[in-house]
């Protein structure tokens, strides 16, 4: 490896958990950070004054034009769910605050979607990034009066459906096994003692099969048939900076379930089962086999290979 990549390298994780964020699917910041690395390598180097702030300008105006397409305005359309992604090993870049777990939240990550491609890209640099609106404003090419305008824009835009899930890891992922525990074995009456009175339950199972849910009578039958026809295994993690359950047979991941909780109980339950969205966190999983998404909510394990496991994971 050359020092030019050993440059890139060391930003890699950042530039994959800015695309992430402004583009709410891996996959598409997979792709966009390649892009920028082969920019990188086409580029006068010597003519970069910093090269973090070059890179963060590459990859932010890639996504404003993938963010832009037609495309993605006509994908996003009725309860679309971001790609889910694990969250425990520091692929998405420091969550020690609040604010920076909030930032990967799938509710949030939701919200983005509000805003126009500028706003969003703004908001993600300030908030989740704490840049400086003086620097923002070079990286998306514009005033820095205009920066403000849009933070300000866009915090109007989301604070309306705003709320922060802030349990405390340990009691949230305790809630998770419960719910866990109560769907596998039926028992409705622990379900709704674990449910808020307004929970509300997405699920996205691609473009043509999503659907919403709303209250406890309807969300805790949903997680009962759920549990019995997805999984032979489950297992609970973190997923986006909140506690998740993996729905995995035969070393392959079927779906994902990520919990909002607040004072004891779920207040909303996002499911993906889409197979296109776990390709990411399916490769990443720590399983004894690497998962590949099939079709037809199925999946195919394969055995990991030696280089996999020496390389270890990045963005």
């Amino acid at each position: 490896m050359t020092a030019t990549d050993d440059v890139f390298e060391g930003e890699r994780n950042r530039l994959f958990g800015l695309a992430y964020r402004l583009l709410g699917s891996a996959a598409d910041a997979e792709d966009t950070v390649q892009e920028a690395f082969l920019r990188w390598h086409a580029a006068d180097r010597s003519a970069i004054e910093t090269h973090g702030t070059w890179l963060t300008k590459v990859v932010t105006n890639l996504c404003l034009n993938h963010l832009t397409s037609a495309r993605v305005r006509r994908e996003r359309t009725g309860p679309w769910l971001p790609e889910p992604l694990l969250t425990e090993h520091g692929a998405l870049g420091p969550l020690e605050s609040a604010e920076q777990r909030e930032s990967v939240s799938l509710a949030l990550l939701m919200l983005l979607e509000r805003l126009t491609p500028a706003e969003r890209a703004v908001f993600v640099l300030r908030e989740a990034f704490g840049y400086a609106y003086e620097n923002i404003a070079a990286i998306v090419t514009t005033s820095e009066a205009n920066c403000r305008q849009l933070h300000s824009r866009a915090r109007r835009r989301i604070g309306d459906g705003r709320t922060r899930f802030d349990a405390p890891d340990e009691q949230a992922r305790r809630l998770a096994e419960r719910f866990l525990t109560a769907a596998r074995s039926g028992d409705l009456a622990a379900l709704e003692d674990l449910l808020a009175a307004d929970v509300t339950a997405w699920m996205d199972a691609g473009p043509s099969a999503r659907r919403m849910l709303h209250g406890r009578e309807e969300v805790r039958r949903l997680a009962v048939v759920a549990l019995a026809r997805f999984a032979s295994s489950t297992m609970v993690t973190e997923v986006n900076a909140a506690p998740a359950l993996l729905f995995v047979r035969a070393e392959a991941l079927l779906g994902v379930t990520v919990f909002e909780i607040d004072g004891g109980r779920i207040h909303g339950v996002r499911t993906v089962i889409d197979p296109r969205k776990l390709a990411v966190i399916s490769r990443r999983l720590p399983l004894t086999g690497e998962v590949e998404p099939g079709t037809q909510g199925a999946s195919r394990a394969r055995t990991r290979r030696p280089e996999d496991s020496a390389a270890g994971v990045d963005g």
